[in-house]
């Protein structure tokens, strides 16, 4: 069952925020929706295409609404928006916000396997368990689905697209951590979550996925979009694009990276180029 929390007039159509209890994660949980007009119900005779976006480390569900700029171009082209919060809150684990790239508001979009996080850190399941809850309540068309994301959510927005592409028809990011088997930041999260087995990390490794389907046909034919700032201080050590492009090249994936002199791993980024994001979205979910 959904709690509306907050509600607001936004571009002709309605920016709410809900509360949930969450089986995935045990807790509950909070996420954003903005709906555009005549999108406000479940409607079996008119579902609606949505996208997902998953924000990057220390962000709540709070952060892409109100700083990503994207709901008057959403409105425009009729897309409802979900954004998640980045990991379970109150679950009272010893240590869960000593840092800021783990624990509270780092879940990485995995499903933690190493105690005392695996208890509530599966936010792997609980993005498809939101997913499926809100073609029932909102009207979402589950055949009009996609996903996106910025960094820490780049990468799970990657990883859910790629695993799932029955489920999302559509992917985009942000400055991802591209390939976290090889970076401090995803060395941390899964050695954390998932334990030493680097093995059990590939699942959640964007370009460790892409290269495994080597030899079959592109998951996305109409390909993936990323943005990449040159002046993000990430970049060189904690992104690596160059590693999932090499991927995607191996592996016959469609990918535009496009990569931005000036521009760093922040919302002015991330704003300046929503627009073309939403844009692509709508064209592969029409």
């Amino acid at each position: 069952m959904l709690e509306l929390l907050s509600e607001h007039a936004c571009f002709g159509g309605v920016q709410r925020f809900y509360r949930h209890d969450a089986q995935a994660i045990g807790l509950p949980m909070r996420f954003s929706v903005f709906i555009p007009a005549g999108a406000h119900a479940a409607d079996a005779a008119q579902k609606h295409p949505a996208l997902f976006y998953l924000a990057g480390l220390t962000c709540t569900e709070e952060t892409f609404m109100i700083k990503g700029g994207a709901q008057r171009v959403a409105a425009e082209e009729g897309l409802i928006l979900i954004a998640p919060d980045t990991s379970p809150r109150g679950a009272n684990i010893a240590g869960d916000s000593d840092a800021w790239d783990f624990g509270v508001g780092a879940g990485f979009y995995v499903d933690a396997t190493e105690a005392p996080w695996s208890s509530h850190y599966r936010m792997y399941s609980y993005i498809l368990e939101l997913r499926n809850l809100l073609v029932q309540e909102l009207g979402i068309d589950p055949q009009r689905t996609g996903i996106f994301g910025h960094s820490m959510g780049g990468h799970g927005a990657l990883v859910l697209a790629l695993r799932n592409p029955q489920l999302f028809r559509s992917v985009s990011a942000f400055a991802p951590i591209a390939a976290p088997s090889q970076c401090p930041w995803g060395k941390k999260a899964f050695t954390g979550y998932l334990g030493a087995d680097e093995s059990s990390w590939q699942h959640y490794d964007a370009s460790a996925l892409v290269r495994s389907q080597q030899g079959k046909p592109a998951l996305f034919p109409q390909g993936i979009l990323i943005d990449q700032g040159l002046a993000d201080k990430f970049l060189p050590e904690q992104l690596l694009p160059e590693v999932f492009e090499a991927a995607c090249h191996d592996a016959g994936q469609p990918l535009q990276l496009r990569r931005h002199a000036g521009y760093d791993h922040g919302y002015y980024f991330i704003a300046s180029f929503m627009k073309e994001h939403l844009r692509f979205h709508a064209r592969n979910l029409r």
